[in-house]
Parts: structure tokens; C-alpha cells; sequence
């Protein structure tokens, strides 16, 4: 474990999947879950180059040649099961990095490399995406998400419905159908989520079909509170155009809060990355940062 450590909290990671591992305050409670297995067993993935999934997990590239090259990408992309490598640990801050290899050039035809540098000031957590394009003529079409899951209760003598999610601004808004069974979603089929409201009181009711995709959010900020007391976080995700809120269908004590810069494939769109919702295009040579905050209240 890599651990660091402000007047607030401590931190710690781990090169598997270059993640973090646990956030506990100065009162040592815990606020990043813990991947039970009984419910889930991540804690906090990195999603690369896609985020959610593709029809049938499977990619089209068209080749110089004029042919088109078929890839395997499974849910969630490649890297959040590979061991990255520590480049740097300052007093507060730890940079991972990984590059593509053999398996994953072959089903994602481009070299790259992703760097994820965390940073702890005070109660925030800082996660940085530094992408580089290391291609010499090709653009290269990517996704990039957090999926980080909260402990949710908090404390032992709490229940889940004790929560409630804040937002930055009221909201109203609508979500698209999910399709648990692909992973996949319909942009065109939607139904209202939110009313004019900042609030709402978590229930597992949310999630007995799967994730909820929130992709017209006027919000920049989500907090997850208690009635019961002040301890809490905060999300701020400003540079990500979606949140996915999410926990298991078996009722697992945690709630996901996660900032995707692109979303799952909809049915009516095609099978090439360039093609799909807020994809992100690398020029050649090319780096691209962006990232989220963490806030401990």
C-alpha cells in the first residue's frame, strides 16, 4: 500500500489498477468502500479507454489499408485489472502510470499512456488524468471515467435510507433506459429523475434495474450526506460531462458516484469509437488532462 496523509485524512492506493484503496478522516472512520465480494468487489476503477460498455464488447477500427479491424474491449476498458507502475511520491501527492502492451494494442490499436497523479491538500483528494497520444499519425478516439464507491452508511448505527444525495443546483431532469444484460443504453427512450429538486433521499428502489446515467446535469457538484449527523462528502467534477450513480442489485452498503467523460454505447449508434456521445479525439503526439476532486466534509 501507498499511503499519504494531510492534517485530515489519510490515504492510501494501490498499484493494481493504479487506485485508490481507502479514505479515513480523523476520526478514523472509513469513507471509501471496501469491495466486498457479497456485493462488490472493486473500490474504485479506472476506466480506460471506455467507460460503462460496447455492443457485444467488441469495436470497429478502420485500418490504413481501407479494411476495418475488430477489438475486444470489455466493460469498464482495459487498464482498471493491470498493474500500473509508481513514478513519483512527494510528501502529498503519487503518480501511477501504465502504457499499453501487446493485449491491449491489439484490441485498442493505439500506444498510450495514461498517468494518474492524486493529490492530498487538507480534506480533498485531487485525481488527475494525464493522457498522452503516443502515436505519430494517428488520432486516437478514448473514454475516461472515475468509479469510485462510497461507504453508504457511514457509521454502524445508520441505514441506507438515512442518505440523501445534494446538488449543486435544483435539477430537473431525465435518464436514459439502461440495459443491464449489455451494459448498454437508449439515449431516445427516457424517463424523469429529478423534479426542480437539490435533494434526494437515497432507496435502493433506485438501482433494482441498474445504474442510473445522468447526462443533463446543470450540477458540477454532488454531496452525499446524512440526516443524522455532518459527516459527508463531496464529488466536484466540472470537467466531466456525465455522473453515473450507482450500487448493486442485492443492496450493497455503498453508493458509486462517478464522473464519465463518455457513456455506454446506445443502441442506435455504430460500433466505432470516433462515432459515439462525447468521445474525446487525441492528435497525434498529444496529451490531455482532466480530473475530479474528492472532498471530505
Amino acid at each position: 500500500m501507498i499511503v499519504l496523509k494531510s492534517d485530515q485524512l489519510n490515504v492510501e492506493f494501490q498499484t493494481l489498477g493504479g487506485a485508490l484503496s481507502s479514505i479515513k478522516d480523523k476520526d478514523d472512520v472509513e469513507y471509501l468502500w471496501q469491495g466486498d465480494p457479497t456485493y462488490w468487489s472493486g473500490q474504485a476503477p479506472v476506466l480506460f479507454p471506455i467507460c460503462g460498455s460496447v455492443r457485444n464488447d467488441t469495436v470497429l477500427y478502420d485500418m490504413e489499408d481501407g479494411s476495418q479491424k475488430e477489438g475486444k474491449i470489455p466493460r469498464h476498458g482495459l487498464v482498471r485489472k493491470k498493474d500500473f507502475t509508481l513514478i513519483e511520491q512527494t510528501d502529498n501527492s503519487v503518480t501511477f502510470a501504465i502504457e499499453d502492451d501487446e493485449e491491449m494494442y491489439a484490441n485498442y490499436p493505439y500506444h498510450f499512456r495514461l498517468e494518474i497523479t492524486y493529490t492530498v491538500i487538507g480534506k480533498t483528494i485531487r485525481t488527475q488524468y494525464k493522457i498522452y497520444n503516443k502515436e505519430s499519425e494517428k488520432s486516437m478516439p478514448y473514454f475516461i471515467g472515475g468509479h469510485p464507491g462510497f461507504n453508504c452508511p457511514l457509521l454502524d448505527d445508520e441505514v441506507y435510507e438515512d442518505y440523501y444525495l445534494e446538488f449543486e443546483k435544483p435539477e430537473t431532469c431525465t435518464v436514459p433506459k439502461p440495459f443491464p444484460e449489455t451494459g448498454m443504453l437508449d439515449f431516445k427512450d427516457r424517463s424523469s429523475w429529478l423534479n426542480n429538486q437539490k435533494e434526494l433521499d437515497l432507496n435502493f428502489d433506485f438501482f433494482s434495474y441498474d445504474a442510473v446515467t445522468l447526462d443533463e446535469l446543470e450540477s458540477r457538484t454532488v454531496a452525499l450526506r446524512s440526516r443524522k449527523h455532518d459527516k459527508g462528502l463531496k464529488l466536484h467534477f466540472k470537467e466531466f460531462p456525465n455522473l453515473i450513480v450507482w450500487s448493486t442489485l442485492n443492496k450493497g452498503p455503498f453508493i458509486a458516484l462517478e464522473p464519465w467523460s463518455g457513456l455506454s454505447t446506445s443502441i442506435e449508434e455504430g460500433d466505432r469509437l470516433e462515432d459515439k456521445k462525447d468521445v474525446k479525439i487525441l492528435k497525434p503526439g498529444r496529451f490531455e488532462q482532466l480530473g475530479f476532486n474528492i472532498e471530505i466534509l
